[in-house]
């Protein structure tokens, strides 16, 4: 049985990223370090193959597959989805941790920065990341198969969490621990 390959991961750091602001939906790009984070998960990809790629509609997803792509020129199809873009922090996005804090107290921040059900004013849960990146997940895999491909992501922490919490079937309070590196990537097996 033929086995296709995924690669996800996160974008390079970005300036919200450095700053300890919600970055969310908001286009920030990537700081110096976050082309740096993106020469390292090109490098430790430059010897898998892909042939098709998919990027979110934020600059800092396409930057760092643009770095990426650079070592794969058997990857002649990049797609734009949505569905693995970063969680949107509504009313929280554009400040900064400590502000959010101070202002609504450590508790509440706790609760909407790594409440799997919590949703910040505005935002979005961590589950209702999960549906959609479901979606996603159920429609790579139709992709996959129909087109006999290996396929890249360049997605964002939260996107690529609950990614891995649907491909290791793991529980709420494992994904909500998790930190997704800015300079590595996760390796995912398909069965044809």
């Amino acid at each position: 049985m033929a086995r296709l390959k995924i690669y996800v991961f996160r974008h390079g750091q970005s300036t919200f990223n450095r700053d300890g602001k919600f970055t969310g939906l908001i286009d920030a790009p990537l700081t110096f370090k976050g082309r740096r984070d993106a020469k390292a998960i090109a490098q430790k990809l430059k010897a898998k193959k892909f042939e098709a790629a998919f990027e979110t509609s934020l600059k800092r997803s396409k930057d760092t597959l643009k770095e990426i792509l650079k070592d794969h020129p058997e990857c002649a199809c990049v797609l734009e989805d949505d569905r693995m873009t970063e969680r949107s922090y509504g009313g929280l996005s554009g400040k900064s941790h400590d502000e959010i804090i101070k202002k609504y107290g450590q508790e509440k921040y706790d609760d909407w920065h790594r409440g799997f059900d919590a949703r910040p004013p505005k935002g979005e849960s961590f589950a209702d990341v999960e549906k959609r990146v479901k979606r996603f997940i159920r429609d790579l895999r139709v992709f996959m198969k129909k087109n006999r491909v290996n396929v890249a992501i360049s997605a964002h922490g939260n996107s690529v969490r609950l990614f891995r919490k649907i491909m290791e079937n793991a529980g709420k309070k494992e994904a909500v621990k998790w930190v997704i590196p800015y300079d590595n990537y996760y390796e995912y097996g398909v069965e044809l």
